[in-house]
């Protein structure tokens, strides 16, 4: 059974604390307080959505299919799920599983942020331009996105070959 994120990020930060340049001590101690920081907006923003929609859901004030609400309610659903995300990378930096926040990771937070966006955009209200603009930056990003995964699945079957001759 795996452990706890922090149980596990406090163990391991004193654990290697002593290795630690002052600068790599001073990056762990920003990424420790950033996840903190981070986790409490999401519980925030997570008892704010609870709070506004449950009760309306159960006097039957919104109607959840009527399109408007569901845009509404996907796009803080999503908002929450990109800060989500966003504290996922910031904890691999402080377990020490990378030594910086990845490109990859970056790339595929702006994906959900422009996918958030086509999900309450109002079609009415913008023009093509500003549709063709954000469809262009979401394939672009996607091309991106592909490409770093393609050379990471490169570099780990030349690890793996390099593992089994013995190199």
């Amino acid at each position: 059974m795996e452990q706890q994120p922090r149980p596990r990020l406090m163990r391991e930060t004193r654990r290697y604390w002593p290795l630690m340049t002052a600068y790599e001590r001073f990056e762990q101690v920003v990424v420790v307080v950033l996840s903190l920081v981070i986790a409490l907006v999401i519980a925030l923003a997570l008892v704010q959505l609870c709070a506004r929609v449950i009760p309306l859901l159960l006097t039957g004030v919104i109607d959840p299919l009527d399109h408007g609400v569901f845009q509404g309610l996907f796009g803080m659903v999503m908002t929450l799920l990109i800060a989500l995300e966003f504290k996922h990378s910031i904890v691999r930096v402080a377990l020490r599983r990378e030594s910086i926040v990845q490109v990859k990771t970056v790339v595929l937070i702006a994906l959900l942020a422009l996918s958030r966006k086509f999900v309450i955009l109002d079609t009415a209200a913008i023009g093509p331009a500003t549709i063709a603009a954000l469809a262009g930056a979401t394939l672009v990003l996607g091309i991106v996105y592909w490409l770093l995964r393609e050379r990471d699945d490169r570099l780990e079957s030349q690890q793996e070959r390099a593992e089994a001759t013995g190199a």
